[in-house]
């Protein structure tokens, strides 16, 4: 498989590819966007709701898959027609504008857009009736209200016939395309604006990462989302359509539906009560993380709080991408440390403080041990290359690059916005930042509880 690429657009004619032409090259290029449902990268593995989907539809053609990445999602029908781009995989709406240029495959999802909104500050602590009172909660109440989207989007469209319908005024803040779907959609968790539009199907993914989000008002009907394809293509739609008719019925197709759309086994994060077996006891794999402290060098309560972290110390944990274990290893990690799926605790632990200090041995020029051992979790949640971009730009923003509080843990927090994640430093692409960030603090605050207790 070709790595991924970042295309600029130019002028050309519509091409003339179809599937003898694809077959003939070998390579099937598809048109993504850094997001959870097109492409992205985790653990230094490729993943992606649609890229999934079309990797099976390369190999049943016997052909690469060529992914690249588009800056700017207005230039998509233009990068498909002049042939930079055999397929649109960018969670794309079936709309009658588009049919007009572009074909589209049998639809894959159907998905309702719906409002993506903030809960009020404090509603932790309130009941839901009284923090579900300050939210918008039919779609009459965006009157006089401003809504953030793409400008070139089935969003944009849609709340143009919702003015007419409601009979007011919407304020529709018309992004452009450098812009993701998924960027507004944290602005809108941080604070920097306060509404946006997405597919369920997106809340869904996105609920998980920000649990300050509200995304229950419904705005439209269900929609198609497909993939698109060049009118001169007839050939390569007719394949795709029918792999897809079949394909849909198997259930693979509903494995990874639901890897990427019910996805709590992976972001849920633990409970920080961090309730323990006894007074004495952390878990029940105590002698275990003792042992693994031997080898590695770290201490076993750091060990320890890492496994919660991961698995809430169960040793039979399957979760997003096939992580399995105590210690969440990727399959095409775990066998270099040992560690199968079918491994012992006490092998998994052993295997993930190996791992552990191998990704420490990376950051050797961070001096102060203690922030080289948070690059090395950071590196054991995300995959190191996500970590050397956050490093990379640090040193371009002027920040310390061997520092991780406030300084690449900064920069990591920016992978999830296109400014960042497209700058020429950054090799990995977009990556959910959040959970990275909150994986590195969370464990040391676990840390640094039991530390003082056991």
């Amino acid at each position: 498989m070709e790595k991924d690429e970042v295309i600029e657009t130019f002028d050309r004619p519509d091409a003339k590819i179809d599937l003898p032409e694809i077959l003939q090259k070998g390579k099937i290029t598809i048109l993504a966007e850094n997001s959870t449902t097109s492409y992205f990268y985790y653990k230094g593995k490729e993943m992606g709701f649609e890229y999934e989907i079309l990797k099976l539809f390369a190999e049943e053609i016997g052909v690469e898959l060529e992914v690249k990445v588009v800056n700017n999602l207005d230039d998509l029908v233009d990068l498909l027609n002049s042939g930079q781009g055999d397929l649109i995989a960018c969670n794309y709406t079936v709309t009658r504008e588009r049919s007009k240029i572009i074909n589209f495959s049998t639809p894959f999802l159907q998905s309702q857009q719906v409002l993506v909104q903030r809960k009020p500050d404090g509603w932790e602590d309130m009941k839901k009736d009284e923090w579900k009172e300050q939210l918008i909660s039919s779609p009459n109440e965006l009157a006089n209200k401003s809504v953030h989207v793409w400008k070139n989007s089935s969003y944009y469209e849609r709340l143009n016939h919702l003015q007419e319908e409601i009979g007011d005024t919407i304020h529709i803040e018309g992004m452009e395309g450098n812009i993701g779907g998924e960027e507004l959609i944290e602005m809108v968790a941080e604070g920097i604006i306060d509404y946006t539009v997405t597919e369920d199907v997106v809340a869904k993914v996105n609920n998980q990462f920000y649990d300050n989000l509200y995304t229950d008002v419904q705005l439209s009907v269900k929609q198609k989302i497909a993939f698109g394809m060049r009118k001169s293509s007839p050939l390569l739609k007719h394949k795709l359509d029918e792999w897809l008719n079949s394909f849909m019925e198997k259930s693979t197709f509903r494995y990874i539906s639901k890897k990427y759309f019910d996805m709590k086994h992976v972001t849920n994060r633990p409970n920080k009560s961090y309730a323990t077996l006894s007074k004495t006891k952390i878990s029940p794999f105590d002698n275990a993380f003792k042992q693994a402290e031997k080898s590695s060098g770290w201490d076993w309560r750091l060990i320890a709080a890492i496994s919660y972290q991961e698995s809430k110390f169960n040793p039979n944990a399957l979760s997003f991408g096939g992580a399995y274990g105590m210690m969440q290893f990727m399959p095409n990690t775990g066998p270099t440390y040992g560690v199968y799926p079918d491994s012992p605790p006490e092998i998994q632990i052993l295997g993930g403080a190996k791992k552990l200090k191998a990704d420490e041995k990376h950051w050797k020029l961070v001096a102060d041990d203690f922030q080289r051992k948070k690059f090395s979790m950071a590196s054991y949640n995300a995959g190191r290359g996500h970590i050397m971009d956050a490093q990379r730009l640090a040193k371009k923003h002027g920040l310390d690059p061997y520092k991780w509080d406030d300084n690449v843990e900064k920069m990591l927090l920016n992978l999830s916005k296109k400014e960042y994640y497209q700058d020429e430093v950054v090799r990995h692409g977009m990556m959910k930042t959040r959970i990275t960030y909150n994986y590195v603090r969370e464990v040391t605050e676990r840390y640094l509880e039991w530390a003082s207790i056991y």
